[in-house]
């Protein structure tokens, strides 16, 4: 098992919350702001402390240090300030973690995806909001590898979709599911639940800093548990073949 939680939790954010991780499953947490979302995020990051156990590849998560876990999970963050005046180029090279040959053939796939390539002389606090954000998942990407070279095992990301355009949210999908299919495992939220009907695996839905649903997005995904949760009826419609969520009024 790569991610066994048991009871875990942050005192006055995240009340305990267990489950297991298989290698290579999509899972997108769900919920309104103020959820917990970001806080379980950051529980299994090893980054924020809290009570219960993670195990992360069969050892307690407080065992590995920074820089074991660094070259086996990469965790986007929800915020993150741009550090200082370094080029994108210099800021994304910290992330090539053995600098291996493969890895320039992985970062130019990353750029082209992400768009990129023009922005790699630019200083981080020459970037727009959705610059920033696709540099932000270009490193996280580099960090781990992707696709059938992936050195990580475990992919955190708080709301990746956050300031990006309908075409840079396809791309960020198109580089996730080659990570999934060899073996990395997908955790990350968003606000986006047909996004989520239609790419995740699974799905944790979060209110008031409880996961109060956890399964298969066919089961979770129902509008009825939604309602509970985001206080608005929902609908969910089938068009042209594919369902589709909406909030009916």
């Amino acid at each position: 098992m790569l991610l066994e939680i048991e009871r875990a939790a942050v005192s006055g954010r995240l009340s305990p919350f267990s489950a297991c991780v298989s290698a290579g499953e999509r899972i997108h947490l769900l919920g309104p702001n103020g959820a917990g979302k970001s806080s379980l995020l950051a529980r299994l990051s090893g980054l924020l402390p809290g009570v219960g156990r993670v195990q992360f590849l069969g050892q307690p998560l407080e065992n590995w240090s920074g820089k074991q876990l660094a070259r086996l999970r990469a965790w986007l963050p929800q915020q993150q300030p741009p550090l200082g005046q370094m080029a994108v180029f210099h800021y994304l090279q910290l992330h090539l973690v053995d600098e291996a040959p493969q890895d320039e053939s992985t970062l130019q796939t990353i750029l082209h995806c992400l768009q990129l390539k023009d922005k790699l002389s630019r200083r981080l606090t020459h970037l727009s909001g959705g610059e920033w954000q696709r540099v932000r998942l270009a490193a996280a990407l580099l960090q781990i590898g992707s696709g059938p070279v992936a050195k990580g095992k475990l992919l955190l990301l708080d709301e990746p979709m956050s300031g990006l355009d309908v075409a840079q949210q396809a791309a960020v999908d198109d580089l996730l599911a080659p990570l999934s299919a060899n073996g990395v495992a997908v955790i990350m939220s968003g606000h986006d639940l047909n996004h989520s009907l239609h790419q995740a695996q699974r799905v944790w839905l979060m209110k008031a800093g409880q996961v109060v649903a956890q399964g298969a997005v066919e089961e979770v995904m129902q509008p009825e548990l939604l309602q509970q949760v985001y206080e608005v009826p929902f609908r969910k419609l089938c068009v042209e073949g594919h369902n589709m969520l909406t909030v009916w009024r």
